[in-house]
């Protein structure tokens, strides 16, 4: 699939920061296999007294701006064509459950995606003996870890309500799981936190997914947003795979790719530190447009 995306998101505060530095993470990656960047920027208004455009550890495209003025209101605006692929289905070649801990050692990398850094607490995910608990019971040792990983993605789809609003961008899984609702973040945080528990290294993945209007209703220009999903290591022979819980599939041509990392503080499309007193708000506007050939 071929796509047009755009994103805006806008901050408009009660009283100017003096002063403001951040980190954007908004452009969709070229990836070795089934996704490519084609074109794309990243715009900013007011344009930043600094601004570095880097890529971060786990690979991801970044940019590092800040503003030594006093400025209003900020809106970034990002523009990228993508192309994404339906990756072949391939076999479960991954090891038991019971095995994965000794698999995972027995790589030998620190490179951005090796399973060792994904295995741990993260800044956002401590360990949690509710989630741990509930994962042991849905997951059994002689499960292969693909089947590990769709058991817990349907059970968080089937026991978890998506309700915008009922938690916030800070709320821990702890919170998510007690409430049983919430959103594709606070589900893929309690997704991963299980996953880890048993031993399976599990990643954050943030992007942008394709959303299909009911049949004769049109599409409405900026109703999509960012998504969230979970990437799991399947072991040395299958490698990362993709499951979004918040539906309950893999992740496929319809997922666009953004960034990966440990949790959300990894690959928050916008994280920074002002000089400031008073509230702000803020807005985010996504479309996600297929491309006719």
């Amino acid at each position: 699939m071929l796509y047009d995306i755009s994103m805006k998101i806008t901050y408009a505060y009660e009283v100017g920061p003096s002063g403001a530095r951040h980190v954007l993470r908004a452009l969709p990656l070229t990836l070795a296999r089934g996704q490519r960047l084609i074109a794309g920027s990243v715009t900013i208004d007011p344009a930043p007294d600094e601004r570095t455009d880097f890529i971060d550890f786990f690979g991801n495209q970044a940019s590092s701006i800040s503003f030594r003025k006093p400025h209003q209101d900020l809106e970034i605006r990002m523009q990228a064509r993508v192309q994404v692929d339906t990756l072949p289905e391939t076999p479960d070649v991954s090891p038991p459950v019971g095995r994965i801990v000794d698999e995972t050692f027995a790589c030998w990398t620190l490179e951005p995606d090796s399973p060792h850094h994904f295995l741990a607490a993260s800044p956002r995910l401590p360990g949690n003996s509710a989630i741990a608990k509930w994962a042991r019971a849905l997951v059994k040792p002689s499960m292969s870890i693909r089947k590990a990983a769709a058991t817990l993605c349907e059970a968080i789809h089937e026991e978890f309500t998506y309700v915008p609003g009922a938690t916030k961008v800070d709320t821990t899984p702890d919170e998510a799981f007690k409430l049983k609702k919430g959103v594709c973040q606070d589900f893929t945080h309690v997704m991963i936190v299980a996953l880890r528990s048993l031993g399976i290294p599990a990643g954050y993945v943030s992007g942008f997914l394709r959303t299909i209007p009911p049949p004769g209703k049109e599409r409405l220009e900026g109703a999509d947003a960012m998504h969230a999903w979970v990437r799991v290591w399947c072991g040395s022979a299958a490698g990362w795979m993709e499951w979004d819980p918040t539906n309950d599939i893999m992740a496929g041509s319809d997922h666009i790719r953004v960034a990966y990392g440990r949790d959300y503080s990894d690959v928050a499309p916008m994280i920074g530190i002002l000089r400031i007193y008073g509230g702000h708000t803020t807005d985010q506007a996504v479309d996600v447009v297929p491309v006719k050939a």
